[in-house]
């Protein structure tokens, strides 16, 4: 029986350790692409080891006037900072009174709420628009950063389920000494709900980092621009310099996988602990 758990134990490794290698091979073609000649890039049969590593790539890449690094690492830390914050202060508001407070029709309010889940970004991309350019905000931050104040149907969900979690007898002890909803919510219910927290966090900022048709769509001077399109614009100034355009790739990839490492303990967590209740 013991032989048996090993051997299974062993093959559910391997596979395992199968499918991350598969995961890793596109990183590291990225990575090894970065050190490249452009000659030895596109070869087949492909080279796994650049002969000899190009470092100055990197240089090269960083150093150049049309990809400004530090301005847009500026703008892009500016998009996603102050979108998270929007969205873990208004998801969490609303959360707590979908699970705390009881008023008429929350139910129903609640259901609405999952129910913008069904509509594409697309459908909503056009009034939106039209919306910002009649405010006069269409070149600014203000339509990629305002609507994340307005909450997320999937994050308040998300936080919903992991307050339903924690048990009424603390709050209603904080009621009987005192407490009204917004202190309960600030010294008891985001303290006990810091991994959904963080979860909410992480993803949100993980597609702020990503996000190419906000930007794309809402910005129009090049000084405004976030990583994403500062490597598009990267992308057609050097008509296809793939040493380059993917040693900036590697750059602007690796903050999120180091940020990834050292928060992954809590992430797990908060994706372990989120939703139990229904």
């Amino acid at each position: 029986m013991n032989r048996s758990k090993i051997f299974s134990g062993a093959i559910l490794h391997i596979m395992l350790i199968g499918v991350s290698l598969l995961f890793l091979i596109p990183l590291w073609w990225l990575f090894i692409s970065s050190l490249k000649p452009v000659n030895q890039i596109l070869t087949i049969p492909p080279i796994w080891w650049p002969q000899p590593p190009q470092w100055d790539n990197y240089v090269d890449a960083l150093l150049s006037p049309a990809f400004p690094f530090g301005q847009l690492m500026f703008n892009t830390l500016f998009y996603c900072v102050l979108s998270t914050i929007g969205t873990v202060l208004s998801s969490s508001v609303v959360a707590y009174a979908f699970a705390r407070m009881r008023f008429v029709g929350r139910d129903l309010l609640f259901g609405i709420t999952l129910a913008t889940l069904l509509l594409p970004g697309v459908v909503t991309l056009i009034p939106t628009y039209v919306l910002f350019q009649r405010m006069g905000l269409v070149g600014t931050y203000a339509p990629l950063i305002v609507p994340y104040f307005f909450g997320s149907a999937f994050n308040i969900f998300l936080l919903r389920q992991f307050m339903l979690t924690i048990p009424l007898e603390l709050s209603d002890a904080a009621t009987v000494d005192g407490a009204g909803d917004f202190r309960i919510l600030w010294r008891i219910m985001l303290p006990l709900v810091k991994p959904a927290i963080l979860v909410v966090a992480i993803f949100n900022f993980i597609y702020a980092w990503n996000d190419f048709l906000g930007p794309l769509l809402y910005l129009d001077d090049a000084s405004k621009y976030p990583f994403s399109i500062g490597l598009y614009a990267f992308r057609t100034r050097f008509a296809l310099q793939w040493d380059l355009l993917t040693a900036a790739a590697l750059a602007i990839t690796a903050p999120l996988i180091a940020a990834f490492f050292l928060l992954q303990r809590y992430f797990i967590e908060g994706v372990t602990l989120t939703g139990v209740k229904g």
